[in-house]
């Protein structure tokens, strides 16, 4: 079988992650690597375990790599994306798709008119449980929706010697966690309901209003710890934490909470849809499990298994039920259907994945919430 070559960009947390998930793809093989210097390259690349390693524009020369995935830091997003689809390869990028919306607009319009495969990397979506409530909603199970409560919750900029590039604006954008991590929740929140927030307000909190900046180079989750002298002072303008009251376009309600400072929450999104015939719960921290709720009646707890879900839904399931799945599959099950679309050489018309439109949709989302947020007031969506 003729494999489809791959060049993955960049080798932070979620390089790795890309990297791991296609090894998993028959069909697939990843056989370049790109880093800002060809001695990073090819260092990352040995201890990587691919073959070769690259610059950027010397990657988008290779003419056998068809498809480039794009897990540099946000302010590389566009300008990546847009140079490796005129080299006329096929793109999955990191999200946000880029820092902003003319930006992401821009990347929209090109992806349609080169006809090449887009995705944007919304892989929490391909919890089996998700996509388990999406089609139970689609076949009336769940009923109008009444109201959505979610939640993400991380640790991992506690304390204020916890530091990355996502806390400076130039790299990352003017919003943090609703950029990083809320984004997600946003879009799993549209995906599972099938609703679009219309309007909304936003209450933004920083936490931590000057952090330590180390000195020495420390990797994200690393938990290592420097001298005091081995730090400077950093002041931050962007949100540790942020509540937002959505409205939907079938006149109801919901909120979200959004927080990177959350003692104890590695990394947990939750959610629950109310409807006019029950409840759905789920939280990404117990990603095998569903808990439907009743009114008249004792609730459910759903566990993952093929064979009791919905077809749509097992066809993102790899195991039997008690074989637990969680956050690598995620990935892996993306880009099952990221490449079978590359296969055939082109953008489905109605793809199953996230799309760059999709990545456009969340950057709006995040835009208005960040406006409503200055303007302490209610914006239109």
């Amino acid at each position: 079988m003729s494999k489809i070559k791959v060049g993955v960009v960049g080798t932070g947390f979620i390089g790795p992650a890309h990297i791991e998930a296609l090894r998993r793809l028959p069909n697939v093989e990843v056989v370049g690597l790109c880093e800002v210097s060809q001695e990073l390259a090819e260092s990352k690349a040995a201890q990587l375990g691919i073959p070769r390693a690259y610059t950027f524009d010397n990657l988008l020369k290779q003419d056998d790599i068809k498809v480039v995935h794009i897990c540099t830091p946000n302010f590389l997003h566009y300008s990546q994306s847009k140079a490796a689809l005129e080299s006329g390869k096929h793109v999955v990028c990191e999200k946000p798709l880029a820092k902003d919306l003319h930006e992401a607009k821009e990347l929209v319009e090109i992806a349609a008119k080169s006809g090449l495969v887009n995705a944007v990397h919304f892989n929490l979506r391909y919890y089996p449980m998700v996509r388990q409530m999406k089609v139970l909603r689609e076949k009336g199970e769940l009923g109008d929706v009444y109201s959505i409560i979610g939640s993400y919750l991380q640790d991992w900029l506690f304390y204020n010697t916890d530091y990355n590039w996502r806390l400076e604006p130039d790299k990352s954008g003017d919003s943090r966690a609703i950029a990083d991590i809320g984004s997600h929740l946003m879009d799993i929140i549209e995906y599972v309901t099938g609703l679009k927030t219309v309007e909304l307000i936003a209450d933004f909190n920083t936490i931590h209003p000057i952090r330590k900046k180390p000195l020495k180079a420390i990797e994200t989750y690393s938990g290592v710890s420097l001298k005091p002298e081995d730090y400077a002072d950093v002041p931050i303008n962007t949100e540790d934490h942020a509540n937002v009251l959505l409205k939907f376009d079938n006149g109801n309600r919901g909120c979200i909470t959004v927080s990177q400072v959350s003692a104890g929450r590695k990394n947990q999104l939750k959610v629950e849809i109310s409807g006019s015939k029950k409840t759905f719960a789920f939280n990404s921290e117990s990603p095998n499990d569903l808990w439907i709720g009743y009114r008249e009646k004792a609730n459910e707890l759903m566990m993952r298994d093929p064979s009791l879900v919905e077809p749509e839904a097992a066809g993102v399931i790899s195991f039997p039920g008690g074989h637990n799945e969680g956050f690598p599959d995620t990935s892996k099950q993306l880009f099952k259907e990221v490449y079978a679309a590359i296969e055939q050489g082109k953008q489905p018309e109605s793809p199953t994945y996230p799309t760059f439109a999709d990545g456009y949709r969340e950057l709006l989302i995040c835009e208005r919430i960040l406006e409503s947020h200055r303007a302490k007031s209610w914006v239109n969506v």
